[in-house]
């Protein structure tokens, strides 16, 4: 099948054609089950659209969404990479930037020095690509937090945003300025792992001081999962994207980093418990986020949210489905485990949840092809939406 390959301006254009979101969660080095569901749905795209070992997941989705490591993968794949080389350049950013140190033990240091990671981070997308650059072929969507004033920071290249382009007589950097390694690496600044990111947004006039943002992980603000934000940034009037809805006009492709756990290590020190508890927050956030959109939607891959309000297909928030979506994700939990054909013992199922962890991308690489290969089907990715001559 030959198929049109679309600038990026062409995937943001709002031309009434069905528009196509990918959005991935945050979660440390368990990006890595995020690639191997990656992998299949890349195998059954390109199948679908001849087979071409040209094809790329940008050719296919309109913006690609993510947070924290989530925002590593999106922005590679913005730039035409295949799954098979993010995988290698992720698996190799991993093993070198995660390596802990007696040096930076204790609660007043980060465990890890950005400085290994901002290396990596140039050399996948280039030192001197900005978020404008041409080389990123399709929308790209970047969750942030901003430290010093509360908020979260959607950043984009979408060409039409408020803060995109430089404004005549105005100090504010453009967004299309910003660097690619550096909107990301503030993405990822999890706080405890990585120092906090600061990025100039406003230079001053002359004989004033430039404003400087403090940026930390995305998953810090609502949006660790950040499908709901991108569905936001393409509707919402104020982002100047204005897609439009439908269950035939909206696809939402959700993927996740493997759901760890609660029940496992359970928090011994006071400050254990507060990080514990700051985890148990980003989880209802992604829990709400997940009950929203199967709110809003027709989905075959609904999860139950609870046994009192089941998987939500008969309550819809409006007359008809606002969205298609879909939702891959793995529970890393022992039976979840033990029903993919993987038995491991309880120390082993709390040590594959942890965030910061090298040694586990194999195996982790392993639960998530597995689920990826019982959960991905090519009907979850209606005919409405291939791409078209």
């Amino acid at each position: 099948m030959v198929y049109k390959i679309r600038t990026r301006d062409e995937h943001f254009s709002n031309d009434g054609t069905p528009k196509r979101i990918l959005a991935l969660d945050g979660g440390g080095l368990r990006g890595i089950v995020t690639l191997a569901f990656l992998a299949e749905i890349e195998s059954m795209l390109r199948a679908r659209h001849g087979g071409a070992e040209s094809f790329r997941l940008s050719h296919y989705f309109d913006l690609i969404a993510g947070t924290s490591t989530g925002s590593i993968i999106a922005a590679a794949l913005a730039r035409g990479m295949t799954i098979a080389e993010i995988t290698q350049k992720y698996l190799d950013l991993g093993r070198r930037v995660f390596q802990k140190s007696w040096l930076r033990q204790g609660y007043f240091r980060a465990f890890y020095n950005e400085a290994g990671l901002i290396e990596e981070l140039k050399q996948v997308y280039g030192a001197n690509t900005a978020l404008g650059d041409a080389s990123l072929q399709t929308g790209v969507l970047i969750v942030t937090k901003r430290l010093d004033t509360g908020s979260a920071w959607p950043i984009s290249n979408n060409p039409r945003g408020q803060y995109y382009a430089t404004r005549p007589d105005s100090q504010v950097i453009a967004n299309s300025n910003y660097p690619l390694w550096q909107v990301v690496r503030a993405s990822t600044a999890a706080p405890r792992f990585f120092d906090p990111e600061k990025i100039e947004i406003n230079r001053g006039k002359p004989g004033e001081t430039p404003v400087v943002g403090e940026f930390v992980d995305g998953g810090l603000s609502p949006f660790n999962n950040p499908a709901l934000q991108a569905l936001m940034y393409v509707t919402l009037d104020g982002y100047r994207v204005g897609w439009p809805t439908g269950a035939d006009k909206l696809l939402v492709v959700s993927v996740g980093t493997g759901s760890a756990d609660p029940a496992m290590a359970p928090a011994k020190l006071a400050v254990e418990h507060a990080v514990k508890s700051l985890f148990s927050l980003m989880d209802d956030c992604a829990a709400l986020v997940e009950t929203l959109l199967q709110w809003m939607s027709a989905s075959r891959t609904a999860r139950v949210i609870d046994r009192e309000a089941g998987d939500l297909r008969q309550d819809l928030i409006a007359a008809a489905p606002l969205i298609h979506y879909q939702r891959y994700n793995v529970a890393l939990t022992r039976a979840s485990l033990a029903d993919l054909g993987l038995k491991f013992d309880d120390p082993k199922v709390a040590e594959l949840s942890a965030m910061d962890a090298p040694d586990n991308m194999t195996t982790l690489q392993e639960i998530g092809a597995r689920a990826a290969k019982r959960q991905v089907r090519g009907e979850d990715f209606p005919a409405d939406f291939d791409l078209r001559p």
